[in-house]
């Protein structure tokens, strides 16, 4: 219930939820443990979590209430952002719950849902209960239908809201997505589905909405006439670890260049929205997908790479086809680069490259805006050798923070101008740390705040993006690279083309 007393403009107290239940699936698998269990702990200590608030685990354990706190105390100490505090465990330690059971037995969903039923009267929720799916994707359709043929997931028979919240990846191409997302809505309604891509909910991805919308600095050279290329990279140092299974199905394009880099790119280049209403925001990054084109020729203008053994950070490393469960001739890629488009009046004739890949030198995340050179330089030509394009570049992790790189005048008696660098971080700028990404997004679903939540719409688009390339890219071979490599040198050959190069992430 809403405090009347409160004025909703006043910011300084903060977001709490109304009494309710989360329930896991797939509590004992690695997202719940390292990510969801340690952000409920971290709501909790720093106050944000209501008296009545229950974590309902449900997995194919035979277990107790007690062995499944057990292991979520391990996880949330293990995992905890914010200072251990015992005392705070030992209040959720008493609201913590456990429901054994495979995803196919109808009486553990029968208990699932007597469970919810028992938790209205003994701790307050009013029958309000999110839904996490920390399951692999095939499992959806089958949970689904047990919460529908239940009654779990229906807001009027519960007396509260009931909430969805679906991990990526939202479908295997536009096909299974809009089969998966009719699925979704024919049992939840549409306002109560939230489909979590986790880089939204980082700080530095939220803070490209005010950089672009708070500051009147930036606006007037947001654009084709000033911007020369964008780039966006996600690079990760690390191999596929035990994600065999559905990496090998699946590859970097529909693993991450599907949802995390093509929601970057619409936010980046997203126009103002009329206000920060969730529909609002949705509807400007849509636009966005919506205008987003592949290359004519996809063959030229994308490059796929599957790594080889070699060197990352001082180790060796082994190669794709020699990872653990991944057959010999496998063609799935771990790395791509394409060149994409935005067919609008803000971004026509800038090129938006955009790369991601495994086993690379280091794991960083950014987007780099790198405008056009100044069209008279006044100077000595050997006065500006070392003198590149004015670059801003958001990072989004790790060092969060950004950069804005430019000229200026070395000093001593000559006009020598290069390149110097201005460097904002949220950890020296800021005194209170940034939450993990899941704490943001966990509490969003609990005060049913769906900003940072893609819509079926969005999903959709973005595989209109993406399955073009990979019709094109079937029965084809990865170009190879090797561990501890920036990707492939065709990659490199993809900017050069046309004079640029890749920035230095």
């Amino acid at each position: 219930m809403r405090n009347p007393l409160r004025d909703p403009q006043d910011r300084r107290l903060p977001r709490i939820p109304e009494p309710c239940a989360l329930v896991i699936f797939g509590v004992t698998g690695d997202l719940s443990r390292k990510k969801l269990i340690p952000a409920v702990y971290d709501l909790a200590n720093r106050g944000l979590l209501p008296p009545g608030f229950v974590v309902l685990g449900f997995a194919r354990r035979d277990w107790g209430d007690g062995d499944f706190e057990s292991l979520a105390y391990e996880a949330a100490k293990k995992g905890a952002r914010t200072p251990w505090r015992e005392d705070v465990w030992a209040r959720l330690a008493d609201n913590i719950k456990f429901v054994a059971g495979s995803f196919d037995d109808d009486a553990a969903f029968d208990t699932l849902a007597s469970s919810l039923d028992e938790l209205r009267a003994s701790h307050g929720i009013a029958g309000n209960a999110a839904f996490y799916f920390s399951i692999p994707p095939v499992a959806f359709p089958v949970v689904l239908k047990q919460l529908a043929r239940t009654g779990m997931a229906d807001n009027e028979s519960s007396g509260g809201w009931r909430r969805v919240v679906v991990e990526k990846p939202f479908g295997y191409d536009m096909a299974t997505a809009k089969e998966l997302n009719r699925l979704v809505d024919s049992v939840f309604t549409a306002d109560d589905v939230f489909r979590i891509d986790h880089y939204l909910g980082k700080e530095t991805v939220q803070n490209i909405l005010a950089l672009r919308f708070a500051n009147s600095l930036f606006e007037p050279v947001w654009n084709s006439k000033y911007v020369d290329h964008v780039q966006i990279t996600m690079a990760e140092d690390v191999g596929i670890g035990t994600r065999a299974g559905f990496y090998d199905g699946a590859g970097a394009a529909r693993d991450v260049l599907q949802n995390h880099l093509l929601q970057l790119l619409a936010m980046f280049a997203m126009e103002e929205p009329t206000s920060f209403d969730p529909s609002e925001i949705r509807a400007e990054k849509l636009k966005v997908l919506k205008a987003v084109s592949v290359p004519k020729d996809i063959e030229a203008d994308t490059v796929r790479g599957q790594y080889l053994p070699g060197w990352v950070a001082g180790e060796r490393a082994v190669g794709y086809l020699e990872e653990k469960n991944i057959p010999a001739e496998s063609t799935t890629e771990t790395y791509v680069a394409v060149k994409l488009a935005i067919q609008n009046r803000r971004w026509a004739g800038v090129p938006f490259y955009v790369r991601c890949g495994k086993r690379l030198p280091r794991r960083v995340t950014e987007i780099a805006i790198v405008f056009k050179k100044a069209p008279h330089l006044p100077f000595d030509p050997a006065d500006v050798e070392m003198l590149g394009h004015n670059q801003l570049v958001v990072r989004v992790q790790p060092d969060e923070g950004m950069v804005l790189k430019f000229g200026s005048k070395v000093p001593g008696t000559t006009m020598e101008v290069r390149d110097i660098a201005m460097d904002f971080q949220y950890g020296e700028a800021f005194t209170e740390s940034s939450p993990e990404a899941y704490e943001r997004l966990v509490l969003d679903v609990l005060v049913g705040d769906r900003t940072l939540f893609p819509d079926a719409a969005e999903v959709e688009q973005s595989w209109a993006v993406i399955d073009p390339l990979e019709e094109v890219w079937a029965g084809t071979t990865p170009e190879p690279y090797r561990a501890g490599e920036w990707g492939p040198r065709a990659a490199d050959e993809l900017l050069a083309r046309e004079g640029r190069t890749w920035r230095r992430a």
